[in-house]
């Protein structure tokens, strides 16, 4: 395995630096609202699935309960 030293090292970190496409404001920000979007849309879909599942489970008790 070839050692480089530290200036070839710093040289060779800054030229693959050059190469990232870094994303604009606007997409940033799109991104982020999606993601805000599908948090909470599977909240609340796994609520909903909570409800129901406690709800069911509760009735078949109290049927077998009582």
């Amino acid at each position: 395995m070839a050692r480089t030293n530290p200036g070839q090292f710093i040289s060779q970190v800054r030229a693959e630096v050059a190469k990232v496409v870094w994303p604009t404001r606007r997409e940033v920000t799109t991104t982020t609202i999606m993601v805000a979007l599908l948090a909470a849309t599977a909240a609340l879909f796994f609520s909903l699935v909570d409800i129901a599942i406690r709800w069911i489970l509760t009735g078949t008790l109290n049927l077998f309960g009582s």
